[in-house]
Order: C-alpha cells, then sequence, then structure tokens
C-alpha cells in the first residue's frame, strides 16, 4: 500500500467518518498545520458565514499556513480555491452503518461533555437525536449525492495533480495509517 503523501493534503468524507481526527493524525505526522473548515465555517450560535467571507478566511488560512497543511472539510464552495493547490485527497467513503456508529457515539460523547467544537458551540443532544438537525440525517441526506461527486471527480480525473487515496473501511485507514507511521518512523 503506498505511503506517500505530500505536504497539501485534504481529507474528505460524511460527517462523522472521522476526517477531523484522521487529519489531525497527519498533521501531526507530516508537522503541517491542521485546518478544519469547519472552524472558518461556523461562527458563534450555530451561524453559518456567509461565502463571500467565508472564502476570504479559507484563502487567508491557506496563505498563512504555506506550503504544508492538512485540511478537513467538505465544503464544495472550497473546491476551486482548496483543491488546485493540494497534492493529496484522502476520502473516508464508508457505509452509512459504520458513519451512524461512530456518529452515535462521538455525538453522544460531545453532548455529555458539552466540548465546545468552534466558536464556543455545542451539541445539544435533541438537536442531534430528535430534530430534522440531526446531523444523522444530514449523513442520510448527504451519502449518496457525496459519493457520487467525489467518484465523478476521480474518474474524470478533474484534479490530476492529487494523489488519491480512497478507503471504503476504518480498518483499511488504519491499516495505511499504521504503515504511514512506520515509514516516517524510518525516515
Amino acid at each position: 500500500m503506498d505511503t506517500k503523501i505530500g505536504h497539501r493534503i485534504i481529507v474528505v468524507g460524511n460527517t462523522g467518518s472521522g476526517k477531523s481526527t484522521l487529519a489531525n493524525e497527519l498533521a501531526h505526522l507530516t508537522e503541517a498545520p491542521h485546518i478544519e473548515l469547519d472552524s472558518l465555517f461556523w461562527k458563534e450560535n450555530w451561524t453559518e458565514t456567509p461565502d463571500e467571507e467565508f472564502l476570504g478566511k479559507v484563502r487567508d488560512t491557506l496563505t498563512k499556513a504555506g506550503n504544508r497543511w492538512v485540511i478537513d472539510g467538505n465544503y464544495s464552495r472550497t473546491r476551486e480555491l482548496i483543491w488546485p493547490r493540494a497534492d493529496t485527497l484522502i476520502w473516508l467513503d464508508y457505509p452509512l452503518h459504520i458513519i451512524y456508529w461512530r456518529l452515535f457515539w462521538r455525538t453522544l460523547q460531545r453532548t455529555l461533555s458539552q466540548q465546545e467544537l468552534w466558536n464556543g458551540n455545542h451539541e445539544r443532544f435533541w438537536t442531534q437525536f430528535l430534530s430534522r438537525e440531526s446531523l444523522f440525517l444530514w449523513a442520510s441526506q448527504s451519502h449518496r449525492r457525496r459519493k457520487q461527486a467525489y467518484n465523478t471527480i476521480i474518474t474524470t480525473n478533474e484534479y490530476p495533480n492529487l494523489t488519491i487515496f480512497h478507503f471504503t473501511h476504518p480498518r483499511k485507514t488504519d491499516i495505511w495509517l499504521r504503515q504511514l507511521r512506520l515509514a516516517s518512523h524510518l525516515s
């Protein structure tokens, strides 16, 4: 399995797939800044940042990060800004039942601990488990659309600058990550 990754890495995947966790680990291994697009998008009280402002924040963050970074997030509006600059794409393309299981435990932990996410925001039990704003509903609604979009981008080679790693199960990702850690310790 290939363990050569670049210096400008994008991690994408459905909500709850582990994008931020993997991106954080890769940032540590590559000694690059970790950029969470959610942290740039969500303002206080779960207020969305308008597109122009959001893209400005992304542009400024990329400029400050320089030639090394690991970004996680699926914001299609940032794709033309980020993907042409990147050299590595990692797609966590896990089945919905795995995503639901991971999302359940992550959300339960966050709601019970009142973990602060971005800009003072916290996940609420009622919102996440029992409302139309639920991440479970969002994961279900976006799963097929996101899968089709990323498959199209990959099969048409829309971004030939990208080395692509497509993982369909967390075990495959974990094996690759262990090999990457080993390779980084040997070099």
